[in-house]
């Protein structure tokens, strides 16, 4: 069995894009043109067991994939390229600040992919931030609601 995977305009990496810098307005526009997939990247980039867990069983191999090299899985990587997804590969690279694999990107005209790594870096720091500040500490020891769950 073959698996075809979703290959994605430079219109929607750019609402992606768009989407990771906390745009509603780009939110919307990907669950209203069916890419809630890629909105479920960015919860599994941000740790969303869930939203992992629906990437694979929607079969998104590659955003799967994805995330996983984003966070220096080299087998993941190994992936993206024997499934022909090297956008993904090398974006993933970018994000890990690899400037050869940004350089490629925009010599192949791909600079959207560029601008998805800075805004995933962005929000992979922000996101960091936030969970080891010292308010964001003293919150987590005291939500209750997390155990009553």
């Amino acid at each position: 069995m073959k698996v075809v995977l979703k290959t994605y305009p430079k219109e929607v990496i750019e609402k992606f894009t768009e989407y990771v810098y906390q745009s509603t307005e780009a939110f919307n526009w990907l669950i209203l043109n069916d890419y809630k997939e890629l909105v479920a990247t960015l919860d599994a980039i941000r740790d969303d067991k869930k939203a992992f867990e629906y990437l694979i069983k929607n079969k998104h191999y590659h955003l799967a994939a994805f995330v996983n090299a984003v966070w220096d899985d080299e087998d993941a990587m190994e992936f993206l390229i024997q499934v022909k997804q090297p956008d993904w590969a090398a974006c993933a690279r970018v994000i890990d600040g690899d400037e050869k694999a940004e350089q490629v990107l925009l010599k192949l005209n791909k600079k959207h992919f560029v601008e998805l790594a800075y805004a995933i870096q962005s929000r992979i720091r922000e996101d960091g931030d936030r969970f080891s500040s010292p308010i964001y500490a003293f919150q987590s020891i005291f939500n209750f609601k997390k155990y009553l769950k």
